[in-house]
């Protein structure tokens, strides 16, 4: 799963959003790191709901402009936790290695 599917994810598990608000989520998210275009952000939540991750949970009109809302399915919800649970493992691992004990059983540098 690529780190924007991810960040998309997250952003629906707090709650169902319409897209400028996955976006502004993201950013906020990802500490202003990532920034999604429309383009990128439509093509995530494609992939999503065809995977069925995400669904579309309703359509409002604001000022003469549809807004359609996205929210996380318990399937989405599931592969969150486990691409979770691995990230948080890989990050584990990672320390370990980082350690100043984990630098001498490689070698030292």
């Amino acid at each position: 799963m690529s780190e924007q599917a991810y960040l998309v994810l997250l952003a629906l598990a707090q709650e169902p959003r319409h897209g400028y608000g996955v976006v502004q989520a993201v950013k906020e998210i990802s500490d202003d790191r990532v920034h999604l275009g429309a383009g990128t952000l439509y093509g995530i939540l494609d992939r999503l709901v065809a995977a069925q991750y995400a669904e579309a949970s309703g359509e409002i009109v604001v000022d003469g402009r549809l807004r359609r809302y996205y929210r996380l399915t318990p399937s989405g919800r599931d592969v969150l936790t486990e691409e979770t649970a691995r990230i948080a493992g890989l990050a584990a691992r990672a320390q370990r290695l980082l350690a100043p004990a984990g630098r001498l059983a490689l070698g030292g540098a």
